[in-house]
């Protein structure tokens, strides 16, 4: 038999027989080595353990210690549920099972819907099939015997003839299981310690809306029992955190299929913070010297053509309205009008910079699969503004924005954020407009303001907009998934296809830079987001009633009413509540609704001129002069204070 080097991560090298596996060189670095390894990476690729190595091979042992033996240790839990779902309910037809950045899913046909009942069994059935230590196997089929077999299994005849080249790999599991797979697989269920299944939702095969609809059941994987409970504590608080659920709770927003989905409908409370939020933000504008404007919905469909978002984002936005003579369209950004509100007069270079801000809405056609209460809508409203300037204040113009974010999301007490600069793919001519020069100033400028302000970023090629680099500023939730609120944008194209101009100090026309920038994302996203962040209890400056009084009696009522009118005469949010209940049952009921400060009054708090102060964290606080609260709430408020 012929022999092999296997050149390992260190640079050593290994004389083996042909037709050795990776876990055998594994078992003969180490015997630790070879009980923790889940998979192998052979010359760059993934490859299984029990797999013979054919070739001299540049090879790596992947432990639990690597986020792709995690990948590959996921992905074979997914075959696992497959398996027990075929055990007890060999009707069942597979669709795909891969593994996710959380855990994993397998798509299922099946004419009757699963239960969380179903769920219940088909995981203990997983962890019969684990103990028996089944191996995963590779088996390599011709496709015209793999088309023949899957004859009547339309889904996994498809992705033969979409992804199979004339031969292709199989994984069986145990004696009765087998799946078109390219793998690799952990080499047996014994490895697969610690796994949970977590819900049964509708998806489209392929997430096409027009193929068939199947049954997604969800799942999560980790290495350890530790890692999986800690997950699923963090998935628990997620869930009571879940902007949808506390929206309903605390009658902050709803939604209607009389409206449309993703068109939320925001209700008094919710629109409390949402108008708050947007003066909060226009404020912040104008004391940076933007100037705010309005502009319609909707324009003609040549307003995006010129842009060059119709060629790029069409299939993203609202189909077009025939109206007489004019093809009008829902806009699905701001930019354009701004351009052209920029365009509608002469500007001198002593005119620059120009910031037009507007909370401009915005209207995309997001896939209904992805709408989700006020995270994801088809309806938004945009802290948007842009900037117009010369080459020579992109950076300070971008330092002042990145300033203005730094100062937002600190008064909005976010700090599980990050930065991240979107660079473009130089090889995808085809994605990003042809100037190098541009590309080079714009990603040069960005880089060195953020150094100068010390503020840590990581790049991201590719990842850039089709007219010019950006950052991106990146919020985690509970669970730490990573998502853009906050986007700033260098833009030289849109200037020219604009033809946007300004008198330079030359006397020669010159052409401006554009900044797109929006601070705080849309507000149905910022609020979602908030929602989520403080669990409903926003901090007072937000809080959509910041205060309410609470008579004990219906004769204390029209003290109450005395007390509540002096805090709206401050500008303070304040409601009471004049039921006949016991003022116990009041203030639980204030508790629930997250309401800062419970301002309690019976006999003795009328005859003094004060009220019983309760604080929603801190519980009593003790009796105050009325007008010493109102001062002492106005504080809070007017400070945008986080503590109460």
């Amino acid at each position: 038999m012929s022999s092999l080097t296997v050149t390992l991560p260190d640079g050593s090298q290994q004389a083996v027989p042909q037709g050795t596996r990776p876990i055998d060189v594994a078992q003969k670095i180490s015997p630790r080595l070879a009980n923790d390894a889940i998979v192998a990476r052979v010359n760059g690729d993934l490859f299984d353990l029990t797999r013979p190595l054919e070739t001299d091979s540049q090879l790596e042992i992947l432990t639990t210690k690597s986020p792709d033996a995690l990948h590959v240790y996921r992905h074979s839990t997914a075959h696992l549920l497959a398996a027990a779902v075929l055990e007890l309910f060999p009707e069942t037809k597979l669709g795909i099972g891969p593994p996710t950045e959380t855990g994993f899913y397998y798509d299922f046909q099946r004419a009757t819907k699963f239960t969380p009942e179903d769920l219940e069994k088909i995981e203990a059935r997983m962890r019969e099939l684990q103990a028996k230590n089944l191996t995963f196997e590779r088996k390599m089929t011709p496709k015209t015997e793999g088309r023949a077999k899957y004859e009547d299994d339309w889904m996994k005849r498809e992705l033969i003839d979409e992804r199979a080249g004339e031969v292709f790999s199989e994984y069986t599991l145990g004696p009765d299981f087998i799946d078109f797979c390219r793998g690799p697989h952990v080499p047996s269920t014994e490895k697969l310690k610690a796994f949970k299944l977590l819900s049964i939702a509708g998806a489209y095969w392929k997430g096409n809306e027009k193929n068939p609809q199947l049954q997604r059941i969800y799942g999560t994987a980790f290495f350890t029992k530790k890692e999986l409970d800690d997950y699923l504590n963090r998935l628990e608080e997620a869930k009571k955190r879940d902007h949808r659920r506390i929206g309903k709770d605390l009658e902050l927003f709803t939604v209607n299929e009389l409206v449309g989905a993703g068109l939320p409908l925001w209700l008094p409370k919710g629109a409390t913070v949402r108008r708050v939020l947007e003066e909060y933000i226009l404020d912040l504008g104008r004391q940076a010297g933007y100037q705010h404007v309005y502009t319609p919905d909707l324009a003609k469909v040549e307003l995006y053509e010129r842009s060059g978002h119709w060629e790029h984002y069409h299939e993203d936005m609202f189909p077009p309205m025939d109206l007489e003579t004019e093809r009008m369209v829902l806009r699905p950004m701001n930019c354009p009008h701004h351009i052209l509100i920029y365009k509608s007069k002469m500007r001198s270079y002593r005119d620059l910079p120009v910031r037009l801000a507007e909370l401009g809405t915005m209207y995309r056609y997001e896939r209904s699969g992805v709408l989700s209460g006020l995270s994801r809508v088809r309806c938004m409203t945009l802290n948007d503004a842009h900037i117009f300037c010369t080459p020579d204040q992109i950076k300070e113009e971008f330092t002042g924005v990145m300033r203005l974010v730094e100062r937002a999301y600190k008064d909005l007490g976010i700090k599980n954020y990050s930065y991240r600069l979107s660079l473009r793919d130089k090889a995808n001519t085809e994605k990003y407009v042809a100037n190098d020069e541009m590309w080079e100033l714009g990603e040069r400028v960005l880089r060195e303001a953020m150094d100068s302000l010390g503020l840590p970023y990581v790049e991201g090629p590719g990842e850039a907009a089709f007219y010019g680099p950006k950052l991106d500023i990146q919020l985690a939730d509970v669970m730490g998934h990573e998502e853009t609120y906050s986007t700033i944008q260098i833009d030289f194209h849109l200037p020219n296809r604009f033809e946007l101009g300004y008198v330079g100090a030359d006397g020669q026309q010159h052409r401006p830079v554009m900044i797109h920038r929006a601070i705080i994302s849309t507000m149905e996203r910022m609020v979602s987001y908030l929602i989520e962040l403080y669990a409903g209890a926003f901090p007072v400056w937000l809080a959509p009633v910041q205060a309410i009084v609470l008579p004990i009696a219906d004769r204390q009522n029209e003290y109450a009413r005395e007390v509540q009118r002096k805090l709206l005469a401050a500008g303070l949010r304040a409601e009471i509540d004049e039921r006949s209940d016991k003022i116990n049952f009041k203030i639980r009921e204030a508790q629930l609704q997250k309401i800062p400060y419970m301002l309690v009054v019976g006999d003795r708090e009328a005859q003094a001129g004060q009220v019983a102060v309760r604080n929603r964290k801190h519980g009593d606080q003790g009796c105050t002069g009325v007008d010493d609260f109102v001062v002492r709430l106005s504080h809070l408020n007017l400070g945008k204070s986080l503590e109460e």
